[in-house]
């Protein structure tokens, strides 16, 4: 007989978020994966890097750009960071605003994860739901910051600017009838927080239109029980956070364990898997988009009942008011010299963390005292997670390396960064 003998394999780029930057060698006997070696290159962004020759408020959009499906959450982190070094705190309102637009967040990285992943395990309809609902919450994103994705909403001491009174609304056009024009208008006729408010009831109906589409779906449980499957032990000792460590049974959530901004007065719980493969994690995140909107719905009736500031007086940090900026020179002088010059910030070390869609999102920064950090690192959670790809996926079949891919829920940029 001839030597039977073991092949390599190019595998990808197969998920939306992994566009080119990822390569999985594969060593395969048969249809069978002995071994996974994932490489990645072509992004390059040296955030990191660009981050120590720019004053510490121009960094704050870089931020966004790490993983560019829960842009605010790695905000929220850094801009932490830098509260924790000067020793300032945001105001209230500021951080209830903080704690739903994070929540907004995780359910936009949800939707895309859910429609993404169901894309590659071969469920289509899904895809499309989730682009509805995520639509709405962009239009959420660009109503507060005039950008529906890379906001650089967040601000040390507060928020850039509080909740619009007059949502956005649709312009009439050639295209659009009278009557689709009303109806589209319709939720947009108040607030900013009546928009989210429509949406926050509406939107259990929607994910139980996503649980009708997969969780008894026998195509779909076959392509995701038992598949991927990581012991909490195990799960610890890799590094996972977020809902990957959640998925194998710990409940680990920095949101309930050391709460920021306004989480510890929150009212939500934290869903936790069995048996660790990718169908529980399938099932925490959809049970985390329930536990989000909860989170949302208390934020609106919060902020509803709470006006105040959203941005700290302390104009060492914060710029002052665009009125007074348009109209007094001193304070246009001001507000030019602290977003070119910065603030310098005391000599130290910080490390923040959120828990961002995909685990533990942290910044650790340290200032030796001048307008720039000395040194930043971000702890992304997808890179311990690419880390596993090799254990998670040997002896499994080919066609599994999508659904684990799509399971870790990965976005390149804060991986190769």
């Amino acid at each position: 007989m001839a030597e039977i003998r073991n092949f390599t394999l190019n595998f990808g780029p197969q998920h939306p978020a992994a566009h080119g930057v990822l390569r999985l060698v594969l060593e395969m006997d048969g249809e069978v994966i002995q071994k996974a070696d994932p490489h990645i290159g072509l992004l390059h962004r040296a955030t990191e890097k660009l981050a120590e020759t720019k004053p510490f408020n121009q960094s704050i959009g870089y931020m966004d750009r790490l993983d560019y499906v829960s842009m605010m959450c790695s905000e929220h982190a850094y801009v932490m960071a830098i509260e924790k070094l000067l020793g300032i705190e945001a105001p209230l309102r500021a951080q209830y605003i903080r704690v739903m637009f994070d929540e907004i967040t995780r359910i936009l990285n949800h939707l895309m994860w859910l429609g993404s992943h169901g894309l590659d395990i071969g469920a289509m309809t899904v895809f499309l739901y989730c682009f509805r609902e995520r639509e709405d919450l962009m239009d959420c994103y660009e109503a507060v910051s005039g950008t529906r994705m890379h906001a650089t909403y967040y601000r040390p001491g507060g928020v850039y600017r509080d909740l619009p009174e007059q949502m956005p609304q649709f312009q009439p056009s050639p295209w659009r009838k009278d009557k689709e024009l009303k109806r589209l208008n319709e939720r947009r006729s108040g607030s900013l927080l009546d928009f989210i408010e429509d949406f926050t009831d509406r939107f259990p109906a929607c994910v139980d239109e996503y649980e009708t589409l997969l969780t008894d779906n026998r195509i779909w449980k076959q392509r995701t029980v038992g598949i991927g499957v990581v012991s909490p032990e195990r799960a610890l000792a890799l590094g996972f956070t977020g809902p990957m460590l959640r998925g194998s049974g710990l409940a680990w959530d920095l949101r309930k364990k050391q709460p920021y901004d306004g989480y510890g007065k929150m009212d939500f719980d934290i869903p936790v898997g069995v048996n660790g493969d990718c169908y529980d994690r399938y099932l925490v995140r959809i049970e985390e988009l329930r536990q989000s909107n909860r989170i949302i719905r208390q934020c609106v009736d919060w902020l509803r009942a709470n006006p105040g500031p959203v941005m700290l007086a302390d104009h060492k940090v914060t710029p002052p008011s665009r009125e007074d900026m348009k109209g007094d020179m001193e304070a246009l002088i001001h507000h030019f010299k602290l977003f070119t010059e910065g603030y310098t910030v005391p000599a130290g070390e910080a490390y923040a963390a959120v828990e961002a869609p995909k685990g533990e999102f942290g910044i650790w920064l340290v200032s030796d005292g001048a307008n720039k950090p000395y040194r930043l690192k971000c702890r992304a959670p997808g890179f311990a997670h690419l880390a596993a790809m090799d254990e998670m996926v040997a002896g499994h079949m080919l066609a599994d390396v999508v659904a684990v891919i799509g399971t870790m829920d990965i976005v390149f940029g804060e991986i190769d960064r």
